[in-house]
């Protein structure tokens, strides 16, 4: 029988506030531990939308071949050159932001490819998601958590799955280790 709790571990993704600040960019060389490889024919407008639209970084680039975008610390992408596909796939990569970064990626993305978001739109799940459909036909997902209102319908669907919701929560004092726990 296995019970997973909230970790101790440092993520860098803000506890979800109205007011929460997102983390600087991570300049820093690490194993990454998941990334994206996105294909693209036109890598120069690829990393000018991703950049200007969706807030990453060049990290670095080898002309011509690839680019290594990158927002918050394990949010790497590689923007290599190839064929872009005919159908956009099926699959969604999500990237993690906060509240007041929502209206400013669909600003800025529709500013470059007008058409290309979706929403926001409020989750069961307690987040605000944006969906963008980039130059490539990648499916991206901006998703910024909400506070947590215990009382709300978002903390009775955790409930009703076996997640145990605090009481209560504050941006200041999340719930401690073993307070949040996911079914057996």
């Amino acid at each position: 029988m296995s019970k997973y709790a909230m970790s101790d571990y440092r993520s860098p993704v803000p506890v979800p506030a109205l007011d929460a600040t997102p983390p600087e960019v991570h300049r820093g060389i690490y194993g990454m531990p998941m990334f994206v490889t996105v294909p693209t024919p036109d890598l120069a407008a690829s990393v000018d939308f991703w950049v200007r639209g969706l807030g990453f970084i060049d990290l670095f680039s080898i002309p011509g071949q690839l680019t290594h975008l990158r927002r918050w610390a394990f949010q790497d992408l590689l923007l290599v050159s190839g064929d872009r596909p005919a159908v956009a796939p099926t699959v969604t990569v999500s990237f993690a932001s906060v509240l007041s970064q929502v209206d400013q990626v669909v600003a800025a993305c529709e500013d470059l490819a007008p058409g290309c978001t979706t929403g926001p739109h409020p989750t069961p799940w307690n987040s605000v998601d944006v969906h963008v459909i980039t130059p490539e036909s990648a499916q991206v997902i901006m998703t910024a958590a909400r506070p947590l209102d215990p009382d709300s319908a978002e903390a009775q669907n955790l409930r009703a799955v076996g997640i145990e919701v605090p009481e209560t929560w504050t941006p200041a004092s999340p719930p401690a280790p073993g307070r949040a726990r996911l079914p057996d």
